[in-house]
């Protein structure tokens, strides 16, 4: 076995599995049942499992064979999620962004841009290390960028041809030659990162810019998003090969759901006492600039998956509804492809009192929208955690433009990435590190912080209780397995 990746529902396992020889077929066995696998790709190295009408909240024990019977790998447990009307005391979960990244690929100065895998599977396991129930992997699980300005030292570079080919974008990416350069080009940053790490651990993988090969970017050339087809062929092709899709969730609009999946919006519920809501900020962005036209529509989301996001928000019965778009909220790095029209002046400073190009008012507008929907539910915290920054931080928003929070202000996490190396780090290749937004009112209970880590996030029915964790690969790698965090801070629901 290459990888073994889970995720579960109450009565529902999803698995993406791959191997190291093709197989003729396998099989999943499963509380005393058989699931047949199907394969995901031409050559039979890649295979999913769907286990369906589960028991919930119990640990099974799972066992994967091939076509003549023999086992693929040694028995394991994975537990289902609580009932919807079920009333858990307890949740723990692991949330990180930004863990791929291809190694070594060199600059001129032989400087590494993501940290070796070796490193981040020991940052992962001393995170597993604390059991949580379930772990959140929020966008860029990948990196190989096509067209953007890091293009030519990505997917462009003969480096890139070296390892992997180069892809024939004219071509669909699963059934022929660009096939063979998938496995090489994401397989070592997914396969070669998890394993079977988290093989008892149900995973949520949401998609961000860089998992459909590209950084958002917009210039007089181009603008990478909306992507291309062949972009969304990569991201799906990935999808589908690596790490499993989202459970739909309640009242999703069917046009985003196929057999109760989604491949970028979905929802993580965690019987009466949680539910994420998930969108991947990137795929089905607008950027119309025109607000005054009634025929057009600007937004990270679209209209109806925006609808459905307050809708649950604000009529949701689980004691805590959490947020987590792919794209963070109340910091800016002064980049095109932000909630806000932050631009960094030839000063370095941050400000949004000048037009940002090719940012259309309307992504600020429905951030505010969501905001709001949030803000209003007196009886939650409305808590966003989100990834991208490639970095570690807390705070929360008072007021954003006309609007006013401070009755319940809206707090934001920023989830650390296990990747990052010394050359992507934001205030390495934009000029700033990530600050407030000029056009909010805000706090920074921890500025966003540089640094390699994750977080877990404790639920209880009357709190959250936020610990991020950091670490550079320079206090060695001996402080890992004691890691502890470096800030710990509870939320409280309100009275």
């Amino acid at each position: 076995m290459a990888h073994l990746l889970p995720a579960a529902s109450h009565d529902r396992i999803l698995l993406k599995a791959s191997f190291h020889r093709p197989l003729r077929a396998a099989r999943l066995e499963l509380a005393g049942r058989e699931f047949e696998g199907r394969r995901s790709d031409a050559d039979g190295l890649h295979y999913s499992f769907d286990a369906r009408a589960l028991t919930p909240d119990r640990t099974h024990t799972l066992q994967l064979r091939d076509a003549a019977g023999d086992r693929l790998c040694d028995p394991w447990p994975l537990r289902t999620l609580p009932a919807p009307n079920a009333a858990p005391r307890r949740l723990r979960i692991l949330l990180y962004t930004c863990a791929g990244g291809p190694e070594h690929f060199w600059t001129p100065r032989f400087e590494e841009p993501f940290i070796p895998i070796a490193l981040r599977r020991r940052l992962l396991a001393r995170a597993l290390s604390f059991q949580p129930d379930v772990a959140i992997a929020n966008g860029d699980h990948v990196y190989w960028d096509l067209h953007s300005k890091f293009g030519i030292g990505m997917a462009n570079s003969p480096q890139a041809w070296w390892r992997a080919g180069w892809f024939d974008q004219d071509a669909p990416v699963l059934g022929g030659a660009n096939e063979e350069v998938l496995r090489g080009a994401v397989g070592p940053q997914i396969a070669g990162l998890y394993g079977t790490l988290f093989r008892s651990t149900p995973m949520v993988f949401l998609q961000d810019d860089h998992d459909h090969l590209e950084n958002d970017e917009a210039d007089e050339e181009r603008r990478t998003f909306p992507p291309t087809p062949f972009m969304i062929d990569a991201a799906r092709a990935t999808q589908k090969l690596y790490y499993p899709e989202l459970f739909a969730g309640p009242e999703l609009p069917r046009t985003w759901s196929r057999e109760g999946l989604s491949e970028s919006f979905g929802s993580l519920r965690y019987g009466r006492l949680f539910e994420a809501l998930l969108y991947d900020c990137r795929r089905h962005l607008t950027n119309q600039r025109d607000p005054a036209r009634s025929d057009e529509f600007s937004g990270f989301v679209p209209a109806d998956i925006e609808a459905w996001l307050i809708q649950r928000t604000r009529r949701g019965a689980t004691r805590h509804c959490v947020h987590m778009p792919s794209t963070p909220i109340l910091w800016s790095a002064g980049k095109w492809g932000e909630w806000y029209p932050d631009v960094l002046d030839e000063a370095g400073d941050l400000r949004a009192d000048r037009d940002k190009p090719y940012w259309p008012s309307g992504w600020k507008a429905q951030h505010d929208r969501l905001l709001e929907a949030a803000s209003a539910r007196r009886d939650r915290i409305p808590l966003f955690a989100s990834g991208d920054l490639h970095a570690l931080g807390l705070g929360r928003i008072h007021g954003t433009g006309d609007l006013n929070l401070s009755a319940n202000p809206v707090v934001s996490l920023l989830v650390g990435p296990p990747g990052t190396g010394e050359l992507t780090w934001p205030s390495r290749f934009r000029g700033t590190p990530p600050l407030p937004s000029r056009t909010l009112e805000a706090e920074e209970w921890q500025p966003a912080l540089e640094a390699n880590g994750f977080t877990l996030l404790d639920v209880t029915p009357d709190e959250m209780t936020v610990r991020l964790f950091r670490w550079k690969p320079e206090e060695g790698i001996d402080v890992l397995p004691t890691l502890e965090p470096f800030l710990e801070r509870t939320l409280e629901r309100p009275a």
